[in-house]
């Protein structure tokens, strides 16, 4: 990566991380993403976990077994980059789906 987009990426994230400090940066196999300080959570983790729980907050908090600030934490985060989360959501969830049918495809050849 070029040094100044390299700058500017620290930049922007540190700026996030001032307004939300509860939420640092990482790398990983699906790209750079945001993720809960000291957890190994990343927002959009935290997000889907608040959506298959009805919205709740406290039942999401009690599942994923951390504060309930945590969550907040993420879901505050999620507000003002809903489009970034969202987007890391569908990703996950597409890869999901290609390993299910990969796995089905792999079951059946080995039947036949």
């Amino acid at each position: 990566m070029a040094e100044r987009t390299l700058a500017q990426r620290y930049v922007e994230e540190g700026l996030r991380h001032d307004l939300h400090p509860l939420v640092h940066f990482l790398d990983g196999p699906s790209g750079r993403r945001a993720s809960l300080v000291g957890r190994g959570l990343d927002v959009w983790e935290v997000i889907g976990t608040v959506r298959d729980n009805e919205g709740s907050i406290p039942l999401a908090a009690q599942y994923l077994q951390v504060p309930t600030g945590l969550v907040e934490a993420a879901v505050a985060y999620y507000g003002e980059y809903r489009d970034e989360i969202d987007a890391e959501i569908a990703a996950n969830e597409l890869a999901y789906e290609r390993g299910r049918t990969a796995a089905a495809a792999g079951e059946k050849a080995l039947r036949a």
